[in-house]
């Protein structure tokens, strides 16, 4: 199948549920880490088979038997928002095709807290029943950005062109996941919201300030005449990483 052939390629409903299926069920059968569809544990090397897998099932081997270029995995923990993301030269455009290098990452984050609320969690429109789902869809709009890259050297989900491929390929009608992020699992389960007044212990000192961001750890930013940060009122702060379960809330009043 030439490169094009991959714009073409297009799958029924019906088709699609059973690849997704069965796919995630090799992945359970042999992966080292993932044994189960709630994910504690992954390694860059489950990203690598389960392209493999894809590649089979979707795209009919291609980039296994013809494509002459390179697609790396890996894992981030920093990731807060984007569950994936495909990296790419700046030049594609002016590469041979041997020269193409990909990376596919994706934040393991969203799949460690899945199970964290009890909500309906949907990726690029479809409902995921479990973390391997989540995956599996987060997997599959970062493939899609391969292809057209690939293809067309761009890709945007934004656009017309991107859509059809996902649509065709893995069934996606939108672009975008809402899966647990950590600012929500702090709001739900310790009422922490950014802005919000806090305080907090260190070496026996007691510090205050207001949460600035919320990811694995709060960022807080604490009044400090020597502080590196400064803001429009002239206020200079500190700032601080404190984990969630060691930040208290504090009234207006000051009072806990």
């Amino acid at each position: 199948m030439k490169k094009t052939g991959l714009l073409q390629l297009k799958y029924s409903p019906s088709d699609i549920i059973q690849k997704r299926a069965a796919v995630g069920q090799h992945t359970l059968q042999n992966s080292p880490n993932i044994t189960g569809t709630e994910i504690t544990r992954i390694s860059s090397g489950d990203l690598e088979y389960l392209f493999q897998l894809y590649d089979h099932s979707f795209l009919q081997g291609y980039f296994t038997k013809q494509f002459a270029g390179s697609v790396r995995f890996s894992l981030s923990s920093r990731m807060t928002r984007s569950a994936g993301k495909t990296h790419f030269p700046k030049n594609l455009g002016q590469l041979k095709p041997h020269q193409e290098e990909y990376e596919i990452r994706i934040g393991v984050a969203f799949l460690f807290n899945f199970g964290q609320l009890a909500r309906e969690k949907t990726v690029n429109g479809i409902q995921a029943q479990n973390a391997l789902e989540a995956l599996q869809l987060v997997f599959e709009h970062e493939i899609c950005h391969l292809v057209e890259l690939h293809c067309c050297r761009e890709s945007s989900c934004r656009r017309e062109r991107f859509k059809t491929i996902a649509f065709s390929l893995f069934g996606h009608n939108d672009s975008y996941h809402h899966l647990p992020t950590e600012q929500e699992i702090a709001a739900v389960q310790y009422g922490f919201v950014p802005g919000m007044p806090v305080r907090f212990r260190h070496q026996e000192a007691l510090f205050s300030g207001f949460i600035h961001r919320i990811n694995k750890r709060a960022t807080v930013m604490v009044p400090d005449k020597q502080g590196e940060y400064q803001d429009q009122t002239g206020t200079r702060y500190a700032k601080w990483y404190v984990p969630l379960d060691e930040l208290e809330t504090v009234s207006d009043s000051g009072k806990t």
